[in-house]
């Protein structure tokens, strides 16, 4: 519910009134299940289990004996446990839908999703009866994902269901954001089939390598990418208090991103890295991040410091892109390649989430403030810090440019580490001890939240 949506519901007689509020009171406590989730998955089983990876490849000086799976897990657990909750819950919660059914699909597809992470997890990291548990896993989210699709699929654009109104326009920033869904289904199927694969061969829990980097081109370029993109485009206008997006560039970046993928799925890594850099710059470009600020940005709430952090994640968006470049004609160790993925999924993504999270989860969830601007701004410099060291590091250390390279690597962990557990408490203090901002019936009714 908007913030206009909530004024005028404040308005409204309370036999109206009361069924809307425990609609969206309903709504936003789904929401807030998909947020929990995702934090646990972002925390445990992804940077914890993914700093405890780069202990043991710093103690080795390398990958050493430790399993594909391990790295594979961590992953998934980031890309698909904490982005992809957060996002599916962020996609349910849009939805307009008013029937029971519409609460039960998503009751259903939460429970498929978050027991579908869970048990990839478990068997990529503890290879329990990884066999059977791989493909039951992928199928659980293929499900899930389903679902979602079918959720979405009964949401029509404004006027749509008006038979003699003008067929609304999709605007541009929704077009970013289907593209993003797309990968995202992308990715779950890929995953099923190869995981079906891995099951009935029995050789082997992990992808091979060769896939496993075109796996990730479609889930980083491919999902992650113009889901933010989107994203960015529909708020950063407004929160920046920046001129609207270049539809003309964002189209271009958007093509550019496309057929990036396309090559790097089939593998032309070369290829595909210079088109994805050029559609990093581009975008930065279309969003007019670089465009000084035309009046005050909206930080109410949150960290003052919220732009320049926004700013930054397409500088790292760029780097990501410009290291995948040079990744595909150097890489001898995997040093560049991981420090690309680390400034695509950390310095991009995780800065992006970060910074937008305090500023829209509150409110989509139902509460009125964030528990705590400090602890955002201590998150945001821990995990600057930390993945600053850890792009800068790698190459040097995996390529075997600079020895003392090693001992960083554990250092820009823990900070990240720390800058996770930081946001992840932040994020859940808020949403379970922050104030309600659902108005109330008859004489009781609280001022609203400023927008």
């Amino acid at each position: 519910m908007t913030i206009e949506e909530s004024i005028h519901t404040a308005q409204q007689p309370d036999a109206l009134i009361l069924p809307i509020l425990l609609r969206e009171k309903k709504k936003s406590l789904m929401l807030r299940a998909w947020i929990m989730g995702g934090l646990f998955f972002m925390a445990l089983p992804g940077t914890l289990l993914g700093f405890s990876n780069l202990m043991a490849i710093s103690a080795g000086h390398g990958l050493g004996t430790l399993p594909a799976a391990w790295l594979q897990g961590h992953g998934h657990a980031q890309m698909f446990g904490w982005i992809g909750s957060f996002v599916l819950g962020i996609g349910f919660y849009s939805q307009p839908g008013k029937e029971r059914t519409a609460l039960r699909r998503q009751f259903i597809c939460f429970v498929l999703w978050t027991l579908g992470v869970a048990l990839r997890w478990l068997a990529s990291i503890y290879g329990w009866h990884w066999e059977i548990m791989l493909p039951v896993s992928a199928g659980m989210e293929l499900v899930a994902i389903l679902l979602f699709l079918q959720a979405a699929a009964q949401h029509k654009l404004p006027a749509a269901d008006q038979p003699h109104a003008e067929k609304p326009k999709m605007e541009l920033w929704m077009l970013s954001v289907l593209l993003g869904t797309a990968g995202l289904a992308a990715g779950v199927i890929f995953n099923f089939v190869e995981c079906l694969i891995l099951g009935l061969r029995g050789q082997d829990r992990a992808f091979p390598h060769g896939l496993d980097q075109r796996y990730l081109v479609l889930l980083g370029w491919g999902f992650l990418a113009p889901m933010v993109w989107g994203f960015s485009a529909r708020w950063l206008h407004a929160f920046l208090s920046i001129p609207r997006p270049s539809a003309r560039l964002l189209k271009l970046a958007l093509a550019l991103d496309i057929a990036g993928v396309l090559c790097g799925v089939a593998g032309f890594a070369t290829v595909a890295s210079i088109l994805l850099t050029a559609g990093a710059v581009v975008i930065a470009f279309a969003l007019q991040v670089t465009r000084a600020a035309q009046g005050s940005p909206k930080v109410q709430g949150i960290h003052s410091s919220f732009p320049f952090f926004v700013r930054i994640t397409y500088a790292w968006l760029v780097i990501a892109a410009s290291m995948s470049l040079w990744a595909s004609v150097a890489d001898q160790h995997g040093g560049i390649w991981g420090a690309a993925r680390h400034a695509l999924t950390v310095g991009f993504a995780a800065t992006m989430v970060f910074s937008i999270g305090p500023r829209i989860l509150p409110h989509f969830a139902g509460v009125r403030a964030l528990f705590s601007k400090r602890l955002m701004l201590l998150s945001l410099l821990l995990l600057q810090i930390g993945c600053t060291l850890r792009v800068s590091s790698e190459p040097l250390a995996y390529e075997g440019i600079l020895q003392f390279a090693w001992k960083t690597l554990p250092i820009s962990g823990m900070l990240e580490l720390s800058g996770v557990i930081v946001f992840a408490i932040n994020i859940a203090l808020t949403l379970l001890a922050g104030k309600s901002a659902f108005a109330q019936p008859a004489g009781n009714r609280p001022a609203m939240p400023a927008a």
